[in-house]
């Protein structure tokens, strides 16, 4: 594959993307559709019949699960087979995250912590030693790892910490002290990744750091701390004590901390919204089950349009969740592979490969978290009292959704953080931005063409849109680069809003993109139900972009100039053959209502 063929990060929102060339679900190997029924079944025999004993919170079942999933290899998928591990390419990393997700959050927890943070940053920064050490017990489940970053004092500034390693005399250990809080694993983990700054440093230091609960070595647990949703994930506070580690143990070399911290969050930003989707699915369908059953004024509630609405609704956020996560998964995997090709080694191509898509990561953290809370809250409001009741599954689902916006860095980080490294992707050179944006302002300057375009063939008018959402965006973030410069980060406001734009483009995309593909290879008629669900998806996107737009153009213009922006924005956002939304929201209710589940 070349690299011409696949745009870099970012690069989605100055290129057209062919729909040939992104990657779908419906494009799984038979080894991926396998992967996906073991881990399935998986989940159906070892986590749901168990969920009364995880909203107890037993914390004994998380790590017995974790255990089983161990001896299964589904630890281990992302691990090269020389440490133990199946060697999986990035897109089954993302497959088995997804549907092994969806039982409970406590477990959810727990293997994501484990699979990702706990066990990636040994296989992409560890030493050779370190890997054959402790990777293949990491894949294995016979040891569990945790990732000791957050402190009281620094969550969102994660690089502010206050826990220190200092060198012993004779220069072959370190002695770290300090506090770590919210934990997870910290109850049943071997191994933990702790960040501690060194001497007056300015980025932290990575370290490995064995834990054995009978020789301690300086290290003590809060108690468990009592959490609205994920019960029975462990989390807990860990405190050091002169917790002696060798220099041996130091991850990567001293002050790569931070930069370790930041890469681990991007691989745990996108497997985080793999961890999403097979929960709205679940939820979704256990909606529809309930509203085909339920019964008001002698009709199943299913047959009303306000539930026809929420179905609807619920059923398109996963099609584009789903859609655009694996076309973000097989980028970065085969970013991976070009890098490999081109003599980097494993650990070197896998870093490089997902940095480069950090800002899909962000955009995809955000907007699948955001969808799975608003999932459940529309399915607790499906059952109506019944879905406020814990004899229900719909308020257990709802608060374990809740964590999702606030771990792997918050939505507020991850939006600045989307709109940042954007910037600085220009800044470097790796994306244009400024031409596209001079040639926008260009555009707003001269006489509109008032010629009626063809748009007969499928998505022609979406894809049109698309184009024109993305001219806003560069309209938008362009003049406000303009006007603010290097202060730009300062305006947090509008950087949010910039942000909700470039959410919704990459979303929206991804969706048409996806079904574009699948009706040229298996007729329109098969794929009528999601054409519905991206042209609902793109209408409700068109509306988000107009009022994040507006925001910030009255923000910072004024006079003529914001006279022309809002007239520019019009003229962006205007369909020629507005679509019937109720009539879509209908039609995708009227299909999940016949079969009874989410089957898209």
């Amino acid at each position: 594959m070349q690299e011409k063929d696949i745009l870099r990060g970012g690069q989605f929102l100055v290129k057209e993307t062919s729909c040939e060339d992104i990657f779908t679900p419906e494009d799984f190997t038979e080894e991926q559709r396998m992967m996906k029924e073991a881990v399935m079944e998986f989940n159906d025999r070892e986590i749901i019949p168990h969920k009364a004993r995880f909203e107890n919170k037993d914390y004994a079942l998380t790590e017995e699960v974790m255990r089983k999933a161990g001896e299964l290899g589904f630890l281990g998928v992302s691990v090269p087979e020389a440490y133990g591990g199946m060697g999986m390419g990035f897109v089954s990393t993302m497959l088995t995250c997804d549907y092994i997700s969806s039982g409970t959050g406590s477990f959810s927890t727990a293997f994501g912590a484990h699979t990702g943070i706990g066990t990636m940053p040994i296989t992409l920064y560890g030493t050779e030693e370190q890997k054959k050490k402790y990777v293949p017990k990491l894949a294995s489940g016979e040891w569990f790892g945790s990732y000791c970053l957050t402190e009281p004092g620094a969550g969102s500034d994660a690089n502010s910490g206050k826990t220190t390693a200092t060198l012993s005399e004779d220069g072959k250990h370190y002695k770290i002290n300090g506090q770590k809080m919210w934990i997870s694993n910290a109850g049943f983990c071997n191994l933990m990744i702790v960040f501690a700054r060194i001497e007056d440093d300015k980025n932290i230091t990575g370290f490995i750091v064995e834990y054995d609960k009978a020789n301690p070595n300086g290290i003590t647990m809060g108690e468990e701390e009592h959490k609205l949703g994920i019960r029975a994930s462990s989390t807990r506070q860990v405190f050091y004590s002169d917790t002696i580690v060798s220099v041996e143990n130091m991850l990567s070399e001293r002050g790569n901390g931070f930069k370790i911290a930041m890469n681990a969050l991007n691989i745990g930003r996108i497997k985080l919204a793999a961890a999403c989707l097979d929960s709205q699915r679940r939820v979704t369908t256990l909606a529809i089950n309930y509203a085909n059953q339920r019964k008001q004024f002698k009709t199943p509630i299913i047959e009303f349009g306000a539930i026809k609405y929420k179905l609807a609704e619920m059923a398109t956020n996963v099609y584009v969740g789903e859609s655009a996560s694996y076309r973000a998964a097989k980028n970065i995997e085969d970013r991976i592979a070009i890098r490999e090709a081109a003599g980097n080694s494993h650990q070197e191509a896998e870093l490089k490969g997902v940095e480069e898509y950090a800002i899909e990561c962000s955009i995809l953290k955000v907007a699948v978290s955001e969808d799975i809370q608003s999932c459940a809250d529309e399915g607790i409001q499906i059952y109506g009292g019944m879905g406020f009741s814990e004899d229900t599954p719909m308020e257990a689902a709802w608060r374990d959704a809740r964590i999702a916006r606030i771990y792997e860095g918050t939505n507020e980080i991850n939006r600045m953080l989307s709109v940042g490294m954007l910037i600085k992707k220009a800044m470097k050179g790796h994306i244009d931005l400024l031409g596209p944006a001079m040639s926008v302002a260009d555009e707003l300057t001269g006489i509109p063409s008032f010629e009626t375009p063809d748009y007969s063939e499928l998505f022609a008018e979406e894809k049109a849109l698309i184009a024109k959402l993305k001219k806003i965006f560069l309209m938008v973030a362009g003049s406000a680069i303009q006007k603010y410069g290097p202060d730009l980060e300062k305006h947090q406001q509008l950087l949010t809003a910039a942000s909700n734009i470039l959410i919704e483009i990459y979303m929206a995309e991804s969706a048409i993109l996806r079904t574009e593909k699948n009706a040229k290879r298996s007729g329109e008629e098969s794929q009528s139900s999601q054409i519905a669900m991206s042209q609902l998806y793109l209408y409700n996107a068109v509306d988000i972009i107009t009022k994040n737009a507006k925001e910030g153009i009255i923000s910072f213009a004024e006079g003529d100039e914001q006279r022309m922006m809002l007239m520019g924005l019009k003229r962006f956002t205007k369909y020629v053959n507005m679509p019937n939304v109720i009539a879509l929201r209908i039609q995708i209710a009227d299909r999940l209502k016949e079969e009874n589940r989410y089957c898209f």
